[in-house]
């Protein structure tokens, strides 16, 4: 079995829609660093799972400089998002961990 991990920077804003007060249903923005785990039995015709650049470029293109609940269809909380970008590179996602800020970390596995 081959594993990588990619890790990715992004910036974006989001605000959650919560059944309590709090500050975060404010629009506001973090700096995300997510890690990517993905693994495979087999290697592509170039040997490898993915290439890095393509796995950074994709969540790139997707969350980057974006307002999240403009681009997602779910409440951008740190958990959904871990979700959303482990289901964003199946097959071979297999866990994904989120910080949207120093201390604050969420994680998905399958």
């Amino acid at each position: 079995m081959y594993e990588i991990k990619k890790r990715i920077e992004i910036c974006s804003a989001h605000k959650l829609k919560l059944d309590y007060p709090s500050k975060c249903s404010n629009m506001h923005g973090h700096n995300w660093k997510i890690d990517v785990f993905l693994r495979s039995e087999k290697l592509n015709e170039n040997g490898m799972i993915i290439d890095f650049d393509h796995i950074a470029q994709k969540l790139i293109d997707k969350l980057d400089h974006k307002i999240l609940n403009d681009v997602l269809d779910f409440n951008p909380t740190a958990e959904n998002l871990a979700k959303f970008v482990c289901d964003f590179f199946a097959p071979y996602c297999y866990k994904v961990i989120i910080e949207e800020c120093e201390g604050n970390m969420a994680s998905y596995s399958k």
